[in-house]
């Protein structure tokens, strides 16, 4: 017997937002698939903040850092990173939320949800066309970067402990990895 699971659409799913079924559940769909979201710890939700104070003071007008919003992918997916730094569209996004193609860089804080980010958002991302991703490993206490996706994965991954990142989009800003480490 062969088991299929049922996949839901971005609409379907906008719909059963919009009748409050998934109201007081903290989700996001990835892939056709709606995922359980693992409650934040203090350190997650420390650095999630500090980050994107920080990253905001870096970028100034050039863009828009989201914390923990929706971003809308072609792939049936609705994921909401940690940290999304999108092109500032102002009132556009009263009406939607930033598409793959407003994506400059997604920022994820992993802890309990290392796997999830390391595999399955990491090729959601890939697929959906996004060019920088970077997963702040907080067991491991490193930064893992992605880029140069190619047929649903990133061909490069780097690891970093110390020193500078330059975003791909904004290579004149240069990040601190210990900021985004320690906060």
């Amino acid at each position: 017997m062969t088991v299929t699971t049922a996949k839901w659409t971005l609409d379907d799913y906008h719909r059963m937002i919009e009748v409050g079924l998934l109201a007081n559940r903290h989700v996001e769909l990835l892939n056709g698939e709606i995922i359980e979201m693992p409650p934040e710890s203090p350190e997650h939700a420390y650095l999630g903040d500090e980050s994107g104070t920080y990253l905001s003071q870096l970028l100034g007008d050039r863009a828009k850092v989201r914390e923990g919003r929706p971003i809308t992918l072609p792939n049936n997916s609705e994921p909401e990173p940690d940290l999304a730094i999108v092109r500032p569209l102002g009132r556009i996004y009263r009406h939607r939320h930033p598409y793959a193609e407003d994506v400059f860089l997604l920022i994820e804080f992993a802890n309990t949800s290392l796997a999830k980010d390391l595999e399955i958002k990491r090729k959601a991302y890939a697929t959906a066309g996004i060019e920088d991703y970077w997963v702040v490993n907080l067991k491991n206490r490193h930064l893992k970067v992605f880029r140069e996706p190619v047929d649903g994965d990133y061909t490069r991954q780097l690891t970093l402990t110390t020193g500078e990142i330059h975003p791909l989009a904004f290579p004149d800003v240069r990040v601190s990895v210990q900021r985004l480490l320690e906060g």
